[in-house]
């Protein structure tokens, strides 16, 4: 629920900061990658500090080291993070996180099937709404970043 909460509350203060003089926040795929940079950055962190031993609990078990894959996942999702701030790496930067949030759903999936007492925001449908919010605001920065790079190429 956080990192919805950290997404939503960075990208509409971008855009409001943006609705008060600072032209470059105006867009929303611009105030999509703060809020997209923010979220990730709480995600990554909790890879190291907080939920760490939850997070490798729900590897799945095909894969063969739960805490390399957690520490891997969370460095890119920090790599990731810093990345969307910087217009040149944003496209990259954007479709790596993409994929990342395809390939850790089956972890999220695991956690949704398992016997463990889960709250509502942890059960498989909202689980896959957020993914689909997350990958939602991804695609969103890949597509403008992409459309820029496409742009700056014709005119050089």
């Amino acid at each position: 629920m956080e990192p919805l909460i950290v997404l939503l509350a960075v990208t509409f203060g971008l855009l409001l900061i943006g609705a008060f003089g600072v032209r470059a926040l105006r867009r929303i795929p611009t105030a999509l990658r703060g809020g997209l940079s923010a979220m990730f950055t709480l995600t990554g962190v909790s890879h190291f500090i907080g939920m760490r031993e939850e997070m490798i609990a729900m590897v799945p078990d095909v894969v063969p080291s739960p805490e390399i894959a957690v520490t891997l996942t969370g460095v890119a999702e920090l790599a990731g993070a810093i990345g969307l701030l910087i217009p040149r790496l944003a496209l990259p930067a954007a479709s790596g996180l993409a994929l990342l949030l395809i390939g850790v759903f089956p972890a999220n999936v695991a956690l949704a099937l398992s016997d463990q007492p889960l709250p509502w925001f942890d059960q498989l449908l909202w689980r896959a709404l957020l993914q689909l919010i997350f990958l939602a605001a991804t695609t969103t920065v890949v597509i403008d970043r992409y459309r820029a790079w496409r742009s700056s190429r014709r005119s050089s």
